[in-house]
């Protein structure tokens, strides 16, 4: 916030800007320190902008806060609020004021400004007004009118008007919209802006696109899979893209209305902005009315995509009410909307509902009812079901009613009656709402008419008092002027209530009326084109305004299409005559007796009818259709039809219905079917009235089916606990209680109850232990002591009560309570006490707290629980990360091309950050790593050359971090060296050289092996190994053979194919007269050192070749220190190859290397450096 200070005469006084939870809004405090209590103005809801048609109502709506309560006023940029087209609204109840614009104009499109003071400081929001010019054509609305207003237009020479030519301005909105919608959506858009030049719009909306598109091209690769904004079930709303941007670091922005609103990566907060790869989500939780508007999408200033917000403003006329049905019958929820809508949001126990064969979602055609039908409930769909709105939403209970004993096993049939819906209460609310909107639409047609018909008016006067010196208008304009008319209104008769189609049943009398706006109007009466007069069957009433055509006793020939015509008017109806199925009163008062029967019993029902054939005809028992069986046989005739039920038991009980369906209609009889048979058992739980040392009273329930005959005496018999006999105590009547006083104190009982009726006796059902005398109950343990705590599990122990109770402890029960609660839940099952001292509590939450209590239970029951444990929390003990793999690689060969996978396992608690770094840098991009709780793993898709490295995990949590390398070499097979040439440098020695591989250059691990082929041992043998120059010499060379050499090129994948020398020829050696010379040389090198690096742990070899004569003497230094005495490195020097092998590198190898020939001719040096691969990194870790 910043502060100005304002010095005046009196006192000075301060602005101090504040910033609003609202954005958007402008606060200025006029004091600096504000008095206890005290509040600069502010608003919780501020106006939104509005885009709306000419002539429609427009209002804005904004409530404040502050103490003392601010005064609100309102003001616009250009021009003033006039009291006469403007209106001040306050609702008390919400404290909302509103601005509300009737019929509202194109020249009220401007900024509009709202102003909150109060004595401490005043706040300020601006909000806009767009409103839509759409001319009003009167001559097409007499066109539409349905009674035909005839326009007859008198021209004179002063009600000749130019025409004005008004360009029609869009709002960039409109195009906004256009540009980011589907082209099935472009109709709906230009409506609810007025545009109607449809070639015009697309051949506009082509040329922004191509802008669009090239200003896009420059911050974004590719744009698709555009879905605009929608509201979703749970009360937020959001729309999704898919984007790729040229430069990752690009900044994204959200705008409301062309305001910026701030938004955060998580989806929890008011607005957020979702990133998963290429897809952004953005959301809106807790949707309001104030969040209705458009959105845009930038990106670094670029609109990438635009979206409206829009809340249906709407409500529940009448909410979905609880529905009880039963089971396999269908449950019907319906709802009555205020305003019309295509779709409703249907939620089934917080899941969406769609169409399909479990559900029935429609809609009526007014749009005000919607309806869902739960097709053949079963006890699954009990629950919680709603209807969603707009903003609103209702919930009702649907209860499933299924438990039948008598249907144990047995599948219930599938039901045709339904449960719950409005019926013609729901219609006529419907009914009512339809006429009100209607009603609204008239009167806001009406209001526009007048309007128009006062402006034309007012021009047609001012046009006729043209000015007394003023030219005459010239008669080439007289045809682009338009000329005014006056209209003569004259609607004619017609129809006020039109003829309804009528179903009439054959036999009786039908009605066809209708109304005129004229009494005196003659009507005449058609059938399929055909004149009616009066006969004996046919009567034509006239009753002032209404015109009825009566038919008695209606045969099927007065079926037909009936029409009334009157002044030119006509209304048309259908009248169709039906022969459905009929049933003789008589007959079905005769079958709706009820029957009742013994179990083992047959049964019989017979029903007469008469209708038009053919006729399908069904059987129902308590809801599900009768086929034949063994004991079911069915008669169907077309006049009757007899069901016989043979060997009925209990469970035939129940509503017999027989359902007679033809082409005209459907009827159906029910009669009530009782089979007696036997009760079932007494229902339990049994509730203990009395238990003292002296009686023990207890009571009980009714069998649930009696078996059709009152119960008339309850048999008991009693059982001592710990004796194998039963006591008969007999009947005691039909009351379902019994008061015992022959029992010992202390002791318990077991009783076994029976049902006695005129068809016989029940089973029994057996009580529990009932105890006479008061209870013992055990006191409490120690408190819970916490052994160890897990994410998943906590273990507890704890010591026996003192005070027993007198009797053994039986187990124990353990509580659970979580921090903030006040409920205890019980942790074992209540039939399952825990027998010892100790228990593990598995049924926790990872990252809560708790604590546990715990009663001990004896043969009286639970006693008082202990004293509440110390809290924990359900969480693993920290552990410092640690890999668990028993036997860790170091290092990997892998052929290029193939996949590169290296796991690490480890424990660490809490969950650790896991990072992997190559060669101490981040990976690349196509390097996937997949963590979880206790493992890692790289993944190098298909590996190449490059991906050589010492890749690196490191593990780190809150208590400390560990550390694991390993080396990845990928390489391939190595291709052959190249030529090979030989020469003989020295006698007895051949020197051969060949041309590097070429492979050499990309792998620093390559060397080269060289055979001989001798043509006296006609064998292949090894020469040389670990060559890393591309020359050797081979000595032991006699005179008179043939000698053949191989070079192969090797690395860690293994040999490559040989490259051949060629063969060296037998010869003989002519020497020329001997001379004297000295062989004597000072040493030097022919092959220097080269410069090394090697991975930790693996061998190293380090050669040069020597000449000299006499042969120098080698000395190897490390650091200026000898090594020719050290047992670390392994020394060699034959025919001049000086060989140093290193066997197990380590860090400590790293330095420089130098090689000193010697011999009395002279002294020669070469030096060279070693890497050790990891040193680094160690020493920067």
């Amino acid at each position: 916030s910043w502060k100005i200070t304002l010095q005046s005469q009196a006192n000075p006084r301060v602005k101090i800007r504040k910033k609003s939870r609202v954005p958007g809004v402008m606060i200025t405090q006029y004091v600096e320190e504000l008095p206890e209590g005290m509040t600069t103005p502010d608003f919780t809801r501020k106006p939104i902008a509005l885009t709306i048609p000419e002539g429609k109502m427009a209002f804005f709506r904004a409530i404040v806060t502050g103490n003392p309560t601010p005064k609100v006023s309102w003001a616009r940029n250009n021009g003033e609020i006039d009291e006469e087209r403007y209106k001040f609204v306050f609702d008390p109840v919400s404290g909302e004021h509103q601005l509300q614009m009737p019929d509202v104009c194109a020249d009220q499109s401007d900024t509009y400004k709202c102003y909150a003071r109060n004595e401490f400081g005043k706040a300020l929001v601006t909000v806009t007004l767009n409103v839509i010019e759409i001319g009003y054509k009167k001559s097409k609305a007499m066109k539409e009118s349905r009674t035909g207003i005839h326009v007859a237009c008198l021209y004179t020479e002063n009600e000749i008007i130019p025409k004005e030519e008004k360009k029609q301005e869009i709002d960039d909105q409109f195009w906004e919209l256009l540009l980011s919608a589907d082209k099935k959506d472009y109709e709906s858009i230009c409506a609810q802006y007025g545009v109607t030049n449809f070639r015009w719009m697309l051949k506009k909306l082509n040329e922004k696109k191509i802008e669009r598109e090239e200003e896009q091209q420059k911050v974004v690769e590719k744009l698709c899979n555009l879905k605009p904004i929608e509201l979703k079930h749970n009360g937020a709303a959001e729309f999704e893209i898919e984007m790729s941007l040229k430069d990752p670091t690009s900044k994204v922005f959200i705008f409301k209305d062309g305001v910026m609103i701030p938004f955060d990566a998580d989806t929890e907060v008011k607005h957020g902005l979702k990133r998963v790869g290429k897809r952004f989500v953005f959301s809106i939780n807790g949707v309001n009315p104030e969040d209705a508007g458009l959105y845009q999408l930038e990106v670094d200033g670029v609109k990438i995509f635009s979206t409206e917000l829009k809340i249906p403003d709407v409500d529940f006329l009448v909410k979905i009410q609880d529905v009880k049905a039963e089971e396999r019958e269908d449950a019907v929820f319906q709802c009555v909307l205020s305003r019309p809508m295509t779709k409703i949001i249907w939620m089934g126990k917080n899941n969406p509902v769609e169409q399909g064969d479990k559900y029935d979602v429609t809609t009526s055609d007014d749009m005000l009812i919607h309806t869902l039908v739960v097709k053949d409930c079963l006890l699954l769909d009990k629950g919680i079901y709603s209807a969603v709105a707009g903003l609103k939403s209702c919930s009702a209970w649907l209860i499933v009613e299924g438990e039948d004993p008598n249907m144990a096993g047995k599948k219930k049939a599938r039901k045709t009656t339904r449960a719950g819906g409005g019926g013609e209460d729901l219609l006529k609310v419907a009914q009512e709402q339809q006429a009100k909107l209607q009603k609204e639409r008239d009167e806001l047609i009406a209001k526009a008419k007048e309007k128009a018909e006062e402006e034309a008016a007012a021009k047609v006067k001012k046009v006729s008092k043209p000015e007394e010196h003023g030219p005459l208008i010239p008669e080439t304009v007289i045809g682009k002027m338009l000329r005014k008319a006056k209209i003569i209104l004259n609607p004619g008769v017609y129809f006020t209530s039109g003829l309804l189609d009528v179903n009439a049943v054959i036999g009786t009398d039908i009605e066809l009326l209708c109304q005129l706006s004229s009494e005196d109007c003659e009507a005449i009466w058609y059938k399929d084109g055909k004149e009616i007069t009066v006969t004996e069957n046919i009567d034509l009433v006239k009753d002032k305004t209404c015109r009825k055509l009566v038919i008695k006793n209606c045969t099927e020939e007065d079926a037909g299409k009936y029409k009334c015509e009157a002044d030119g008017r006509k209304t048309e109806a259908m009248v169709n005559v039906e022969d459905p199925p009929r049933i003789n009163p008589e007959d079905l008062a005769e079958f709706m007796k009820p029957v009742i029967i013994k179990s083992g019993k047959d049964a019989s029902f017979k029903l007469t009818f008469v209708g038009r054939e053919p006729m399908k005809i069904q059987w129902y028992n308590d809801g599900e259709e009768l086929m034949e069986e063994t004991n079911i046989k069915i008669e169907k005739s077309s006049s009757h039809s007899r069901l016989l039920l043979t060997k009925c038991n209990r469970r035939t009980t129940g509503e017999i219905k027989i359902k007679i369906k033809n082409e005209s209609g459907t009827v159906e009889a029910i009669t009530h079917l009782t089979v007696l048979d036997k009760p079932t058992p007494p229902q339990g739980p049994v509730d203990i009235i009395e238990s003292s040392s002296s009686c023990i009273e207890f009571k009980w329930r009714a069998p649930k089916d009696n078996g059709g005959c009152p119960i008339v005496n309850y048999i008991l018999e009693r059982q001592q606990i710990g004796r194998n006999s039963w006591q008969k105590l007999g009947k005691i009547g039909s009351e379902p209680k019994y008061r015992d006083t022959d029992i010992d104190h202390g002791r318990k009982y077991c009783y076994h109850i029976r049902a006695e009726t005129d068809q016989g006796i029940s089973e029994m059902i057996e009580t529990d232990d009932i105890q006479a005398g008061t209870k013992a109950y055990p006191g409490p343990p120690s408190a819970p002591r916490i052994v160890s705590a897990f994410k998943d599990c906590i273990n507890l122990a704890w010591t026996a009560p003192a005070n027993t109770g007198g009797t053994n402890i039986l187990g124990y029960n353990v509580e659970k309570r979580k921090n903030g609660s006040n409920l205890w839940g019980m942790v074992n099952p209540p039939d399952e006490p825990i027998k010892a001292k100790q228990y593990a509590v598995k049924d926790v939450v990872e990252g809560i707290e708790y604590e546990f209590r715990v009663s001990a239970i004896n043969m009286s029951g639970a006693g008082e629980p202990s004293v509440p444990s110390e809290f924990v929390i359900a969480r693993d003990p920290k552990i410092r990360p640690q890999f668990t793999d028993r036997k860790m690689k170091n290092f990997m060969v892998v052929r290029a091309g193939n996949s590169v996978r290296i796991n690490f396992n480890f424990k660490a608690s809490p969950m650790p950050v896991i990072k992997w770094l190559k060669d101490g840098l981040p990976l690349p991009k196509y390097v996937t790593v997949s963590n979880t709780d206790t493992s890692s793993q790289l993944m190098i898709p298909s590996s190449e050359r490059h991906d050589t490295g010492i890749y690196t995990i490191i593990v780190k949590n809150l208590v400390g971090q560990e550390t694991s390398s390993v080396e990845i070499r990928v390489t391939d097979d190595p291709k052959p060296p190249g030529p090979v040439e030989l020469e003989e440098n020295v006698s007895g020695t051949v020197t051969v050289s060949w041309t590097p591989s070429p492979d050499e250059k990309k792998d620093d691990r390559l060397h080269y092996v060289v055979t001989k082929h001798d043509s006296v041992k006609r064998t292949w043998h090894t020469v040389a190994d670990h060559l890393f120059n591309n020359r050797f010499t081979a000595v032991n060379i006699m005179p008179g053979r043939q000698y053949k050499f191989r070079i192969y090129a090797k690395n860690d994948m293994g040999l490559s194919a040989a490259s051949q020398s060629p063969i060296w020829e037998k010869f003989l050696l002519k020497l020329p007269p001997s001379k004297s010379c000295s062989f004597e040389m000072p040493p030097s090198f022919s092959v220097p050192l080269k410069m090394h690096q090697s991975p930790e742990s693996y061998e190293c070899q380090i050669s040069c070749a020597v000449t000299g004569n006499p042969r120098p003497y080698i000395t190897w230094y490390k650091n200026n220190i000898s090594l020719n005495t050290n047992t670390n490195y392994y020394i060699t020097n034959t025919c001049g190859v000086c060989s140093m092998v290193i066997l197990h590198v380590g860090p400590k190898d790293s330095g420089d290397y130098m090689v000193v020939a010697e011999n009395p001719l002279g002294r020669v040096e070469c030096s060279t450096k070693l890497v050790v691969k990891g040193k680094e990194k160690t020493n920067k870790r």
